[in-house]
């Protein structure tokens, strides 16, 4: 196996995310800033929740006391040491920032996925760019997301309830084959609406009983594929998947994300973004 060509094993939820919410060629993100930091606050908590790091204690983002290899330490730590429980739209809103999409598209520049190139002002680096530089993993990602959807009816791929509150500390199961994040640091300044993946995105809804659920594999498919549900999730919620899939089975693609916690927060807090942003428009 090429060494220098990852799969799309190998990447985190919030670099799957941010490869494929990328322009190919000029590096920009496909997304607003605001919905492209949000969702990927949303993807740390998705990604610390299939390692089985969080889950959900009645409406409360609660630590497991697990303690798996993650690149998301410091925001694994945030969780353990609040004082008192957060709501997992609380935590988005607390995660989302520049520092964490820096620090993802960092990650992938260091392993050769996507390059750094920076853009200058007046004789001063202003802002960072991400090209893809090794489409191998997006292709890859591609590929699994697209065999999800084509594969088993979605009224058998819905995802499973969790348990309640009482025994939600270990729900969470930590995924064979899982996603290795991978980070660093750096700088970006992400503009909106670039090239051939979406520029707005459609947030819906608030929260309800349904945050209670995780993505769960289809009957048949390897347990990596609970990954693959919850990116279906998190593009689902940042306005993406219409665009990367036109053809798909929107249908499928909402069983296979329904109430996935994680997901649903990002979905509220765009939401009232979005409506904060309308209610400024009209002052």
């Amino acid at each position: 196996m090429d060494a220098e060509k990852p799969k799309a094993a190998e990447l985190s939820l919030p670099q799957a995310f941010l490869l494929l919410a990328t322009n190919d060629k000029d590096g920009k993100p496909e997304v607003p800033v605001f919905a492209l930091r949000t969702t990927l606050a949303g993807a740390i908590l998705a990604e610390l929740d299939l390692l089985g790091a969080i889950g959900l204690d009645g409406k409360h983002v609660k630590a497991t006391g697990a303690a798996p290899q993650t690149d998301f330490q410091h925001e694994l730590e945030l969780i353990r040491g609040k004082s008192r429980p957060h709501t997992p739209k609380q935590w988005v809103s607390m995660l989302e920032g520049r520092a964490q999409v820096q620090r993802v598209y960092e990650g992938m520049a260091s392993r050769g996925i996507v390059e750094h190139v920076g853009e200058k002002h007046l004789g001063i680096f202003k802002s960072m760019r991400y090209p893809e530089k090794d489409h191998s993993p997006e292709a890859a990602l591609l590929d699994r997301i697209q065999a999800a959807l084509n594969g088993a009816p979605a009224e058998s791929a819905k995802p499973k309830a969790e348990p309640d509150a009482s025994a939600s500390d270990g729900a969470t199961e930590s995924t064979a084959a899982a996603v290795e994040p991978d980070t660093t640091s750096a700088s970006t300044e992400p503009d909106a609406g670039h090239g051939t993946k979406p520029d707005t995105t459609s947030a819906s809804t608030e929260s309800d009983a349904g945050h209670g659920t995780k993505p769960d594999a289809p009957p048949g498919s390897k347990e990596t594929d609970a990954r693959i549900t919850a990116l279906i999730a998190l593009l689902h919620a940042a306005g993406l998947f219409g665009k990367l899939f036109p053809a798909a089975d929107r249908g499928r693609a909402s069983e296979l994300a329904k109430d996935y916690w994680p997901s649903r927060a990002v979905e509220d807090e765009l939401l009232l973004v979005r409506l904060a942003q309308e209610e400024a428009a009209t002052l």
